[in-house]
């Protein structure tokens, strides 16, 4: 039997696949890129795709584009002034610009990884409460009830909703309120050493992940296994 009570869970990298994050093959946010391209009716090719992801790269590295992310996800206009700032210094047009904001801040466009149900499913009948604690812009809420996983998420603790961010240990405070546990009784599980980890700070014992590069990776389920907890 498991001794936590609740498990705390990170949203991008975790249980879904980041649309602008590490990938095993291809280029860095291939798949966004080419589908904002392929909806405008524009060149996606191998060669454009990237480019695109080339100076996306390089601008994210400047330091008035990382400085402009600070906090970027407490409020829907600040992640979009962040953006802008980014895409500006990358070069891309405004109407492409439009479009990739638009596929980005899709959230039921998301693919949750394979493991993510049968985990959910497992830790509701173990009697274990779950929230899904995550640095966000926009409701994730319905990317969760499209699939039926809202049956199996007790709390949503979304940034831009609080007014707090990881890695700030007020978020996962704000979660252990909500689900009437005290900290050594949740798992923290996230993909960042930088903000998930972070909730070690609030007293949370914490397990980090790789992030997902597939949602065919099956490694949320084993790792809760490892902590004790009956994922499957």
């Amino acid at each position: 039997m498991s001794y936590f009570k609740a498990v705390l869970l990170d949203w991008v990298g975790t249980l879904i696949v980041p649309k602008w994050g590490p990938t095993q093959v291809g280029h860095r946010g291939a798949s966004w890129i080419r589908h904002s391209l392929r909806q405008l009716g524009r060149d996606s090719s191998e060669t454009e795709v990237q480019r695109i992801s080339a100076a996306l790269s390089a601008a994210g590295k400047l330091p008035h584009v990382v400085q402009g992310w600070a906090g970027a996800d407490l409020s829907a206009a600040a992640h979009r002034d962040s953006y802008d700032r980014w895409i500006d210094a990358a070069g891309a047009d405004s109407v492409l610009a439009d479009e990739m904001y638009t596929a980005l801040s899709d959230v039921v466009g998301n693919a949750f990884a394979f493991d993510v149900q049968p985990t959910l499913v497992a830790l509701k009948a173990a009697g274990l409460k779950v929230a899904i604690i995550s640095d966000i812009h926009v409701d994730i809420r319905p990317a969760f009830l499209e699939r039926g996983l809202d049956l199996y998420v007790d709390e949503f603790v979304l940034s831009f909703e609080h007014g707090v961010s990881k890695p700030d240990p007020a978020i996962f405070r704000v979660a252990l309120s909500r689900l009437g546990v005290q900290p050594e009784e949740a798992l923290m599980v996230g993909d960042r050493s930088s903000h998930d980890g972070a909730a070690v700070e609030a007293g949370i014992p914490t397990l980090l992940v790789p992030p997902l590069t597939k949602v065919t990776e099956e490694r949320l389920h084993l790792a809760l296994a490892a902590c004790g907890i009956p994922a499957r």
